[in-house]
């Protein structure tokens, strides 16, 4: 390199000093001068050389500083771009796993895309199947609005119906509360029924004792009734004979009818007449009372006493005249507890406790009590006067005048019993 440079110094020196000593030397022919010119301009040369190598010389070194400068960035930008070309290898690793990936997951969308055109022409044939149902469920649909005005009517319906429940739902309430309190009547008899039943135990052994009896009579009723029996046809014989002296009673039971009314409107006449003398007495009594009120006190409450038994008298005469002859009978048959017990029935609206009381005085029960009183009056008067068959024992309309006429009676009698002579 040194060699290099001096030999072009060399060539440089000899091409300076061979033109400026030409040139010099070709207008004057001095050698010396021409000389002399040549050694300045090869020194002249020489020192612009060195000024140029030292500049030369400077640039490099401003080059090589920069190119050190440069080779450093380089080497930096050398060790980045190795960097990057790591990461760029890991990343295009990652891209190849990932195409690989993404190709699997073409393969597996071509797949899909196959199975989708499969689904897509089973949703065809789907999408038909739904059509032709859309069009059934439109006439589902339109069946179902009809059902519904239908029903509409049928709601209206069903709300007057739950108008008219609501209504027997308040009726069926107070049916309820009416049956609340039958309930609590029942109880009440429920324990008259158990009291009945210590009755019975204790009437139990009496029962028996009657049963026995009326066996022993049931066997002689048999015997009687083979009797009978062997009578009936005796009787069938003498029935015609029987039937022709109907006819003539039946004559004179009319005659007797209407002679008892003309003794019926007599009676009636002759109350009439008793009640205005007794009008009159009174008014008589009374005059007499402001008359004599001070010097016959004691005589006219004497004759006060005389009126009223008077008429005491008259008016048991009069009830014992108009009772017929069976009821005076049935009178005579009767104890005097169970007239208590039709006086009970008929003043009282629920003879019940008194009924009752009057049982366990007498040792028994009051059901048998009644049918006393009915068999005895069937046995005299022919018919029965209490009805069996109801709660509250009432006696029955056409008998109800003659019975309180027979109390009446008994009353009277019993207070003249009573009373002294």
């Amino acid at each position: 390199m040194q060699s290099l440079m001096v030999s072009n110094r060399l060539i440089l020196g000899i091409i300076a000093f061979s033109v400026s000593f030409g040139l010099s030397l070709v207008p004057n022919w001095n050698f010396n001068q021409s000389l002399i010119t040549g050694i300045i301009t090869v020194l002249a040369t020489y020192t612009a050389a060195l000024f140029v190598d030292q500049r030369h010389k400077n640039h490099e070194m401003l080059v090589l500083g920069s190119l050190h400068r440069r080779i450093k960035d380089m080497e930096g930008l050398k060790s980045r771009i190795v960097r990057e070309i790591n990461q760029i290898e890991t990343h295009r690793n990652l891209l190849y796993k990932e195409s690989q990936q993404i190709q699997n997951q073409i393969l597996e969308c071509r797949n899909q895309r196959d199975s989708l055109h499969r689904e897509l022409g089973n949703f065809a044939g789907q999408k038909k199947q739904l059509e032709d149902e859309s069009s059934s469920l439109k006439t589902e649909l339109h069946i179902l609005e009809k059902n519904k005005v239908e029903l509409n009517h049928s709601f209206t319906s069903l709300t007057a119906e739950k108008r008219r429940l609501e209504l027997h739902c308040n009726a069926y309430r107070s049916e309820i509360s009416q049956t609340q309190n039958q309930i609590c009547e029942l109880q009440k008899e429920k324990q008259e029924i158990e009291s009945n039943l210590t009755l019975l135990g204790r009437l139990k052994p009496q029962l028996e004792e009657k049963l026995y009896e009326l066996r022993i009579t049931l066997q002689e009723l048999e015997t009687e009734v083979n009797q009978q029996s062997k009578l009936l046809v005796d009787t069938a014989t003498e029935k015609d004979n029987i039937a022709a002296s109907l006819n003539l009673l039946q004559k004179q039971i009319g005659e007797e009818q209407t002679e008892l009314q003309q003794l019926k409107s007599e009676v009636s006449l002759l109350q009439e007449e008793r009640d205005l003398l007794q009008s009159q007495v009174w008014e008589l009594l009374q005059q007499t009372e402001t008359l004599n009120q001070d010097f016959l006190p004691e005589n006219t409450e004497q004759e006060k006493n005389e009126l009223f038994t008077l008429s005491d008298l008259i008016e048991p005469l009069a009830s014992f005249e108009t009772l017929p002859e069976e009821w005076n009978n049935f009178l005579k048959k009767l104890p005097s507890h169970e007239i208590q017990v039709l006086k009970a029935i008929v003043e009282q609206d629920n003879p019940h406790t008194v009924i009752k009381q009057i049982a366990e005085a007498n040792i028994t029960m009051p059901n048998l009590l009644i049918d006393s009183i009915n068999e005895c009056a069937n046995d005299t008067i022919g018919e029965l006067i209490i009805e069996p068959s109801v709660d509250i024992p009432e006696v029955y309309q056409e008998h109800i005048i003659n019975v309180k006429k027979m109390l009446s009676m008994y009353e009277n009698l019993k207070t003249r019993q009573t009373s002294p002579t």
